[in-house]
């Protein structure tokens, strides 16, 4: 993945301030005086999450009294770049965070704390149970900056009942886009429900459509991050995939239409198998691999890491309480939600021991058979900044009569003076 070295520029169009600056100043010691108070920004607001958070956190205090409290604050998903970034740069950084795409601008600016000392001088960690291609997008010059706490790759989600209801079926096992897109339409016309939804997209987070034009060969930007490559034939094809998803045939919810398929709304989604925890069993679902593109099998990861902010005014403790929370013990139980770095809990009934909801064949498929092959979603240094042109170029797609290789080349004029600084 493509690194930079400059500071952080300003994520958040609401501050000119740089991460860089707020960096510079350096840790502030750990008081003696008075007992600690740690603070992690957290994207998630899933009630069951936090109980598993905030039950390790207790665990960890009951044997560090000089931890007076350890809270975790839920920040919205769609703001979360911007709001850590304006904390970080207003003097307010948290001790911990989690973080996605804004790991390449973090590390670059030196604004997080080198954990790999920490983590092999704890006893019983187990550094060399991380597998090196999940921790290669937190690391820099052998250090690693982030623990990967979450390597999801997207699934497909079917909704079984839906499928059924509009005579449909699709065989798992030989599933291209092509049959998704047909049943999808197929389900809207008889149920008048939505067909398939990459979630999270919302005709605004643009870099979500990368679990689907992988399939076609395509992507965002060369492996060295310096030349845009939208308009490549490759990406073309998965556009117009998608544009006549959207506006001929009906297969996904066209603009300012919402379909939530874990509220029984959609009969396929693309999701992270993290998702899961959002089923409530109101109606029969399948979880697969992605579907198969023009360009062969696929597979897109999600990843998040956690790490200890350079700004914090306790960083010894800060990387002290994520080492206890990525233990191997701890580390099985947050696996019931988010897939670890750890080779040794990566397997079907390993996942599955604490998983609620999947078991242990999806799990194998769907995540650990999966790794080997994934590739990330798009990533690169100032990634607000080039999620933002990128929309604004995008937008034009989004219209019935689209020119899509316009559109495409617009959208290299947009980001790639971005990617070349």
């Amino acid at each position: 993945m493509f690194r930079t070295r400059k500071a952080l520029g300003a994520l958040a169009a609401t501050t000119a301030l740089t991460l860089g600056a707020a960096a510079c100043s350096g840790p502030a010691a750990d008081s003696q005086d008075t007992a600690t108070q740690l603070r992690m920004t957290v994207w998630t607001s899933d009630e069951a999450q936090l109980k598993l958070l905030n039950s390790i956190a207790d665990a960890y205090r009951a044997d560090h009294p000089d931890v007076a409290g350890i809270t975790f604050e839920s920040l919205p998903f769609a703001d979360y770049n911007t709001t850590l970034t304006t904390q970080i740069a207003g003097g307010n950084a948290p001790d911990l965070a989690w973080m996605g795409d804004l790991s390449s601008d973090l590390i670059a600016s030196d604004a997080l704390l080198g954990l790999t000392d920490t983590l092999k001088a704890t006893p019983g960690w187990k550094y060399d149970d991380l597998l090196g291609s999940v921790t290669a997008e937190f690391s820099r010059d052998g250090t690693l900056y982030a623990y990967p706490f979450s390597n999801s790759p997207y699934a497909l989600y079917v909704n079984t009942d839906l499928l059924a209801e509009a005579g449909q079926e699709i065989d798992p096992a030989t599933a291209t886009w092509d049959q998704v897109a047909a049943a999808g339409a197929a389900v809207n016309d008889k149920t008048g429900k939505a067909g398939f939804v990459i979630r999270d997209f919302d005709y605004e987070a643009w870099n979500m459509l990368a679990t689907v034009w992988t399939g076609w060969g395509a992507s965002a930007w060369t492996p060295d991050g310096k030349t845009c490559t939208f308009t490549t034939p490759e990406m073309q094809q998965a556009f117009t995939f998608l544009h006549d998803a959207a506006f001929r045939t009906q297969a996904m919810p066209g603009p300012g239409t919402t379909a939530d398929f874990f509220a029984g709304d959609a009969a396929f989604t693309v999701a992270q198998v993290s998702r899961a925890s959002l089923l409530t069993g109101a109606f029969d679902f399948q979880l697969h691999p992605l579907p198969e593109g023009p360009a062969g099998d696929y597979a897109v990861l999600g990843q998040a890491g956690v790490g200890v902010l350079a700004s914090s005014k306790h960083p010894d403790q800060a990387a002290d309480f994520l080492a206890y929370l990525t233990n191997p013990a701890n580390a099985e139980k947050l696996a019931q939600y988010f897939p670890p770095p750890r080779e040794s809990l990566l397997t079907g009934d390993q996942l599955a021991a604490n998983n609620q909801v999947l078991n242990a064949t999806q799990l194998q498929e769907a995540v650990v058979d999966q790794l080997p092959k994934a590739v990330t979603l798009p990533n690169h240094a100032s990634p607000a900044e080039i999620a933002q042109k990128g929309k604004t170029a995008l937008d034009a797609m989004w219209r019935p009569d689209a020119d899509i290789p316009a559109v495409l080349r617009s959208v290299c004029a947009a980001i790639e003076p971005i990617l070349a600084k």
